[in-house]
């Protein structure tokens, strides 16, 4: 059978109000019983939180329903026996990681440097803290949960993770591991998530993070006309498989293309 990735923001919700529709669209699916996710590389809010937030928009999940990138991060880390670690992630992200030593001392040794969105948290001194980190331990990995460039607020754009992430790599000429999006690896855990449903279709308002990761990873992807897209976006040699005015859409399209 096949099943539906849901991009959060920009795709449900802007900011703090829902996209018309996108709780019907939901419900479609449920009611239906297509297997889905929630994808996002927001690392700002635990699960709990997402799920409280999207039950203020009319959207019943469970914890269980959703993929972020600390779940996968703990699943990396302790595949590679890593013990002590140094988080530049919200306050809120830290108890995902609850099993590791933390340590933001410059002086400490650490297994991993772990980059999530700080945000307006972000500082010189906390982005030198990190590479003087990196540097100190040649077997430091960089860990970032997600590449994302930018994201829409009610204020505007505003930078995500990904651009910390990149002048860390120049700087210590460290490669990084993405668990977020839009890394390959996080739509294979969906696949494992889903029992490796047949086909999988990702639904996101990113050309790059969510439509072309996706397509790399072996998914369809469908675009839509909200959240962060522009029409210059329909320029830069990104295909999607399909393109949606919203996430409304959504359950029209899939009766004419997946049934």
């Amino acid at each position: 059978m096949a099943a539906v990735l849901f991009d959060l923001d920009g795709v449900l919700y802007e900011g703090d109000k829902v996209i018309d529709g996108a709780a019907e669209a939901v419900d479609w699916f449920v009611t239906n019983n297509i297997p889905h996710l929630f994808l996002t590389n927001t690392t700002s809010k635990p699960r709990s939180a997402l799920v409280e937030k999207l039950a203020g928009y009319g959207i019943s999940t469970d914890e269980d329903e959703y993929l972020t990138p600390p779940i996968a991060a703990v699943q990396l880390l302790k595949k590679r026996n890593v013990k002590t670690i140094s988080l530049f992630v919200p306050e809120v992200t830290k108890a995902e990681f609850s099993e590791f030593t933390l340590s933001d001392n410059e002086g400490d040794s650490v297994d991993a440097v772990v980059i999530g969105d700080l945000a307006a948290g972000w500082s010189f001194k906390k982005l030198n803290l990190a590479f003087r980190l990196l540097m100190s331990n040649p077997q430091c990995s960089l860990v970032a949960l997600g590449m994302t460039r930018y994201w829409r607020t009610e204020y505007g754009l505003q930078l995500d993770a990904g651009p910390f992430v990149k002048a860390l790599e120049y700087a210590t000429g460290r490669e990084v591991m993405v668990t977020g999006k839009p890394a390959s690896d996080f739509y294979n855990a969906a696949r494992d998530k889903l029992n490796n449903a047949s086909d999988m279709v990702m639904v996101g308002d990113d050309i790059r993070g969510d439509v072309e990761a996706a397509q790399k990873a072996g998914l369809q992807a469908i675009q839509v006309r909200t959240g962060k897209f522009s029409t210059g976006d329909l320029s830069l040699g990104v295909i999607p498989d399909a393109i949606l005015d919203s996430v409304s859409d959504l359950p029209q399209w899939w009766q004419k293309n997946m049934i």
